[in-house]
């Protein structure tokens, strides 16, 4: 079955940290781009960050909400995507997927994409 996998969610206190990671499961995903999407209750799916290639020299995009605090990179070896979160806000909480993308020139598009995982919780909480 062709799909991404994401796992690293979970409960974690204002001002924190926590490291979510993507994977390819049933496809080879080289000639994708991957991107970030949440989406937390009560509010539309947004698009937070992309990067442009997954061979460990991609671009990364971020949407102004997460700037500054969210780091997406590619690890090759591992072949994963990982999103590195900090400063957490009570506004992060969502479900968190990833989802392959045809093209990454700025905060991801959700009619860019391709494949999806089914999502990993983020609850930030005191």
């Amino acid at each position: 079955q062709v799909q991404l996998v994401e796992s690293g969610g979970g409960l974690v206190q204002p001002g924190g940290s926590l490291r979510l990671s993507c994977a390819p499961s049933g496809f080879n995903w080289d000639r994708y781009a991957v991107g970030w999407f949440r989406q937390g209750p009560g509010k539309a799916r947004e698009g937070i960050s992309c990067i442009s290639s997954t061979n460990g020299d991609g671009a990364a995009y971020y949407a102004d909400s997460v700037k500054g605090r969210f780091t997406l990179s590619s690890d090759n070896t591992k072949n994963v995507v990982n999103l590195q979160m900090t400063n957490l806000k009570f506004e992060d909480s969502a479900v968190y997927h990833c989802a392959t993308l045809r093209r990454c020139a700025g905060p991801p598009d959700i009619f860019d994409t391709d494949h999806w995982g089914k999502g990993t919780l983020v609850i930030v909480s005191p």
